[in-house]
């Protein structure tokens, strides 16, 4: 069997309340450590985002909160849905990130899980909070180009 280029790069989940919450100041490509049937199930699309974040740990990276659901045919192999996951990033980045978060009080949040190459890997944006007043603004440009595009559509 031929595998496509479809196949091997592909979306399995994103974090949409992310880019609604935050204002995404830098993104980042990490992979991600998993235990026997995770990639399995990750790789079948059962992954949440909703509510995960990482933290900077003794020079490592950790994913919290990220919902793995167990595998189907796992048996008494499954993992824990939501335990602690390292991050594999060269040191540099780590190090970049650490000064980041402390100084800048920045967040790290996963953006989306993907495949790439046949290996799992993490979006993971430096992210700043948005206050009511932005999502707000976000909320009225959004309409305004929704009803600019109806505009333009009803006269063609």
């Amino acid at each position: 069997m031929v595998k496509t280029q479809d196949t091997l790069n592909r979306k399995l989940a994103a974090n949409k309340t992310a880019l609604r919450d935050y204002f995404v100041l830098e993104r980042l490509e990490a992979g991600i450590e998993l235990k026997g049937t995770e990639v399995k199930s990750v790789k079948s699309a059962h992954v949440n985002l909703g509510g995960s974040f990482a933290r900077i740990h003794d020079g490592e990276v950790f994913l919290f909160n990220l919902n793995i659901a167990p595998y189907d045919h796992g048996n008494q192999f499954n993992h824990q849905p939501d335990r602690k996951r390292r991050l594999l990033l060269h040191a540099k980045e780590i190090r970049k990130l650490g000064v980041q978060t402390d100084q800048k009080g920045l967040s790290l949040i996963p953006l989306s899980v993907y495949l790439k190459r046949g290996m799992v890997k993490v979006e993971i944006g430096v992210c700043k909070g948005k206050r009511l007043h932005d999502k707000r603004d976000d909320m009225r440009r959004k309409t305004a180009e929704r009803e600019t595009a109806r505009a333009i559509a009803f006269r063609r």
